[in-house]
């Protein structure tokens, strides 16, 4: 006889390992401040390059005007700008991916747990059935 409280469990573990469960095991692997810290560091290196590149093409297009009565003074003022522009964003972007990667491993390790409570259930349940 089949047993539906079995088969819904089974049919609830098998859409999680199909979807979010690859990467829930990868995530769930590290620990959280691991996690946490690598994916922040990932994240101001590309922070990095789209800024260089984004300063470099404002550069670029505006070339003429920025040469333009150039004084020293001037090129320290917009080299303290660009640096400080520079600061904030990657401090603001690193708080801010820092809690993300803490908040998606934290769901990642939930979900893990969940699934092998599941899985104990499911054991437990084939047991029961084989007395």
């Amino acid at each position: 006889m089949l047993d539906k409280e079995r088969i819904r469990l089974m049919t609830r573990m098998a859409e999680y390992e199909n979807t979010l469960a690859p990467d829930d095991l990868k995530i769930s692997t590290y620990y959280k401040k691991d996690y946490s810290s690598l994916n922040t560091l990932i994240t101001a290196i590309w922070i990095t390059i789209g800024y260089v590149m984004a300063a470099g093409l404002f550069v670029l297009c505006n070339v003429d005007a920025l040469l333009k009565d150039l004084t020293v003074a001037k090129l320290i003022i917009m080299a303290a700008v660009v640096v400080g522009a520079y600061i904030i964003l990657l401090v603001v972007y690193c708080v801010c991916a820092a809690s993300f990667y803490k908040s998606k491993h934290n769901k990642a390790k939930q979900r893990v747990k969940k699934y092998y409570r599941d899985l104990s259930r499911l054991g437990k349940m084939c047991m029961k059935e084989k007395k």
